[in-house]
């Protein structure tokens, strides 16, 4: 007789149950209050996503790569965080747990200690941001709506302002020499790659799945209205900008402000002061309210100490959690350069975006043919009773050979078989594929023939593997794995693939010096698992068994 689970008590890669049932805290029977809307997940996410960057960035982009093109550079980004949005959207619902400027005052300035240039203002505002994050999920949420409301009555303001000034100029903006496409098609797409990160942000939607009342509903109405309402006011703002000055003119610290500076408007500064601000109060919220929650879910599972899982039971939010993550944002904020940090939030966010998109393929061609029984933190067995949770272990294989011949022919269970290994491998062969196409695309070092050699390489193995994919059957059992009912991605293979081929040429584009800096907290996070969350892990003697004994009266009738 042998355990069904011992293979897996080998492995480094162990499954939890996903319901949102199987996640609730069970150390202190307090759980995250579900008190979000759709309104709330919109204001969230427009509040993450719109920063005060966009402020900054129109000019920079324009006068550098795109000229006036720069509102199609922000609708090809846009399509492709939306690519990404589909993905996080089925992911959300099948799993819903818990994841500057020149010339300041004095007291707001960035002094030298030992070298190093701090930001003591930064690292106030983040103080600030965490005690209002501890307040409570409704309060964080209403307070985001306020300041996400004025941030986007500023770009109205942009908009309708600045429209009603270009219409009376004719749009001198637009009559350069190089017409609307001063720097080509290849300065368009690179100006996509560098707004991308414009659209960073909606994923902090997806983190609140537990404080949501109707998550199958609201979160992917939450994610796609909030990423569709930032495209449409970036595509409109740049519109605008890039029409009241020829973009050579543009100042690239403060486009917006000094295009209707230059036609007399200087009051228009301090509202657009005022929703840079708001922009960035709101970004801040959106970029500091996940990283508790993700904490909290990894310590439910063990991989943390408990004192990040710890929910407050009169705010119901994960305040131990909130306040660490505050101090150490504000550590990085006072101490590191802007460009470093947005450099390591780049890589972060698009390798959570490859991840997810990875995900949506496993899903839905090889899900897991186990669930889990038990595990030792349970007091009794999730899936069986409990008179029959210490026999389980017990069951041979020739048991479960028995029941699975009861169920198929042995005929069907090869060709099961052979099309899970099929799509393994493709899904292998696909981003294998992405990753030499896109890091061929991307190397200017090597010679033009190489590089072509390559890219011809890399995009057969992708189209091979998507060709074989699409053939394929998906598993039927992606209808019923985590929660059912929800938004599930349309297009799949083609709409997840490209967005892995998107996010990993963005990725291979990031500075070295980003890559080194991200490497370094990449090891520290492994070895956080190694000597800690491998030893403490909830799934550590987890019993495990095929889908096929889910139910009790099965598994009954093999022990009898």
């Amino acid at each position: 007789m042998e355990k069904v689970s011992g293979g897996f008590m080998e492995c480094l890669v162990r499954r939890k149950k996903v319901d949102a049932s199987s996640v609730a805290n069970k150390a202190d029977g307090f759980q995250l209050a579900k008190r979000l809307s759709v309104i709330d997940l919109i204001a969230i996410g427009v509040g993450a996503t719109i920063g005060a960057g966009v402020y900054i960035l129109v000019g920079t982009v324009a006068k550098e790569q795109t000229g006036p093109a720069i509102t199609i550079s922000f609708l090809i980004a846009g399509i492709a965080a939306g690519l990404s949005a589909l993905c996080y959207a089925e992911l959300a619902c099948r799993c819903p747990s818990a994841g500057s400027q020149d010339s300041l005052p004095a007291f707001l300035a960035r002094p030298t200690i030992l070298g190093i240039v701090v930001d003591p203002s930064a690292a106030v505002l983040v103080f600030i941001i965490t005690g209002l994050l501890c307040t409570g999920i409704k309060e964080s949420s209403l307070a985001q709506g306020v300041i996400t409301t004025i941030n986007v009555l500023a770009l109205l303001f942009i908009i309708v302002a600045g429209g009603y000034v270009g219409f009376k100029n004719q749009w001198v903006g637009y009559q350069i020499p190089g017409g609307y496409l001063p720097f080509g098609a290849n300065g368009v797409l690179a100006g996509s790659a560098t707004v991308f990160f414009s659209y960073v942000g909606f994923d902090a939607v997806t983190s609140t799945a537990e404080e949501v009342v109707n998550p199958q509903r609201d979160l992917p109405i939450g994610i796609g209205v909030s990423l569709f309402t930032c495209c449409v006011l970036y595509m409109l703002v740049s519109a605008v900008v890039v029409g009241l000055v020829p973009c050579s003119a543009l100042d690239p610290d403060t486009p917006i402000a000094s295009a209707f500076a230059s036609y007399g408007m200087n009051w228009a500064v301090y509202i657009i002061t005022i929703g840079a601000v708001t922009a960035l109060c709101a970004a801040l919220i959106g970029g500091i309210l996940p990283q508790p929650r993700i904490l909290m879910a990894m310590a439910r599972d063990g991989l943390l100490p408990s004192f990040f899982s710890d929910i407050n039971k009169r705010t119901h939010v994960p305040v131990k959690s909130t306040i660490a993550t505050g101090i150490f944002i504000a550590f990085l904020s006072f101490s590191m350069n802007v460009d470093q940090l947005a450099g390591m939030v780049s890589v972060g966010t698009l390798l959570a975006f490859t991840a997810v998109a990875v995900s949506i393929l496993i899903l839905r061609y090889i899900p897991p043919e186990i669930t889990l029984v038990q595990s030792p933190s349970s007091e009794s067995a999730d899936l069986v009773s409990s008179e029959f949770s210490n026999d389980i272990i017990d069951i041979s294989s020739e048991n479960l050979k028995d029941l699975g011949t009861s169920c198929h022919t042995q005929k069907d269970i090869g060709n099961e078989e052979r099309r899970r290994k099929m799509a393994a491998w493709s899904i292998t062969v696909v981003c294998a594929g992405v990753l030499v196409l896109a890091s061929a695309a991307s190397t200017k070092s090597i010679p033009s023939v190489p590089r072509l050699i390559l890219c011809g390489l890399g995009g057969i193995a992708l189209l091979s593997g998507l060709t074989v994919l699409t053939c394929i059957d998906q598993d039927d059992a992606r209808l019923t794995f985590g929660e059912t009912g929800g938004f599930l991605c349309p297009f799949v293979p083609f709409l997840p693939v490209a967005c892995i081929l998107v996010n990993t040429y963005l990725l291979i584009n990031l500075g070295v010096g980003t890559w080194i800096r991200v490497s370094v907290w990449l090891v520290i996070g492994v070895l956080v698992y190694v000597f800690y969350g491998r030893k403490h892990s909830l799934l550590v003697d987890a019993v495990y068994m095929p889908l096929a004994l889910e139910n009790e009266h099965e598994i009954h009738d093999i022990i009898s």
